[in-house]
């Protein structure tokens, strides 16, 4: 029997993908604690919580309109950096109290990268989604060497200061949940796509099944995440419905930014996403990777207007592949949204049949279980 600490940062959809690595360690008979944001991890995770500080604003709240290289450096500068040096000592303390065999680190939750290397305790990355897989600052040669520059800075205040390699990609390798069908080719070495470890399903969310009724079914959500700067973009897609009466809309609303809708168009607050997702023939959303890859695993094409961070890399892999149509998200109207809809729905345009390909390549790649194989096989 081993023992692996995740450290994740306090974003839900950071966790999600693990939750299913740590379940299926725990049934093959391992240990499992976590070190984060007691409250958030404890809500989401079954096991054992070392808690940690974080930054008084986590996840920090960005400027609006920042966008591209600028968003970036605000993320590392203002939330990245500062969460590093809050949790460091956290980390540290579930390191000497939990005596991990591995630590499973999120490739943005650097401090247990660093902490475990000082420690001298093997360290596994967890890339949740696809933007660090193919080198987003290689045509941005500075902004690289910034963010270089404040990794080194990290290093010296919490890791081994000989450490040469890139903590977001520790010396065991990078857990990534996604697979080359969706990715494409990626050429990193020590990555492991290992496909979406989805996560279970969440209870007390009620839904009102009965109101399916038949109809093709099109999610439209923009993540919680996304609350209060999505407003005109959801009015626009209820809206596109209006005209589509063999189309039972559901729209995720969680910020309650939708007046009148038309009869066809379900509103709620929350939905069981991932009971829901199989009765879909559609989904639009802000291109977040894990309801990209929910979506996918269940064959499900997309209408995808991603809004900031690694959203419109994600985006392009999902046209790429051919499994969606992309929009922008400031400016589609009610016209554009349902052209879209329109066009993935179409079984004559391919993209089912794609989204169908994508979902088998996930299964294939093996997912927690396949994550699993491999922190076992760095414990022994």
């Amino acid at each position: 029997m081993s023992r692996f600490l995740f450290v994740a940062p306090p974003l839900v959809g950071h966790v999600n993908p693990l939750t299913g690595v740590a379940r299926e360690l725990v049934a093959r008979g391992h240990r499992v604690a976590w070190a984060g944001h007691g409250e958030l991890l404890g809500a989401l995770v079954r096991e054992p919580v070392f808690p940690c500080a974080v930054p008084e604003d986590a996840p920090v709240e960005r400027p609006a309109g920042l966008t591209g290289p600028s968003a970036f450096q605000f993320l590392w500068r203002d939330f990245f950096v500062p969460l590093a040096d809050a949790m460091a000592p956290g980390v540290a303390a579930a390191v000497d109290a939990f005596e991990p065999d591995v630590v499973v680190s999120d490739q943005h939750a650097v401090a247990g990268a660093l902490v475990a290397e000082r420690r001298g305790v093997p360290c596994v990355g967890s890339a949740s989604t696809s933007a660090e897989l193919v080198d987003p600052l290689a045509s941005m040669p500075k902004v690289a060497a910034w963010v270089d520059a404040l990794l080194a800075a990290l290093r010296e205040r919490h890791g081994n200061p000989l450490a040469r390699n890139d903590p977001r990609y520790p010396e065991h390798g990078v857990l990534a949940f996604t697979t080359a069908a969706l990715a494409g080719p990626v050429d990193r070495p020590g990555l492991h796509l290992v496909g979406p470890a989805l996560g279970e399903p969440r209870p007390g969310v009620e839904f009102p099944w009965a109101e399916l009724d038949g109809r093709p079914v099109v999610l439209v959500s923009l993540g919680t995440a996304n609350t209060g700067v999505g407003g005109r973009f959801l009015r626009a897609a209820a809206e596109a419905f209006a005209d589509r009466p063999g189309v039972r809309a559901v729209v995720v609303d969680p910020g309650g930014e939708l007046g009148p809708v038309p009869d066809n168009v379900l509103v709620r607050h929350r939905v069981p996403q991932l009971e829901l997702l199989p009765r879909c023939a559609a989904v639009v959303c802000h291109s977040g990777h894990n309801t990209v890859c929910e979506a996918l695993w269940h064959g499900v094409p997309l209408v995808l207007a991603p809004i900031r961070d690694d959203q419109p890399l994600v985006a392009a892999q999902v046209v790429d592949a051919g499994a969606g149509l992309r929009l922008r998200f400031a400016r589609a109207g009610a016209e554009a949204i349902g052209k879209a809809v329109d066009a993935v729905l179409d079984p004559a345009g391919g993209h089912r049949d794609a989204a169908r390909a994508i979902g088998d390549s996930f299964r294939a790649a093996g997912g927690a279980g396949a994550a699993a194989d491999h922190l076992i096989a760095v414990a022994r």
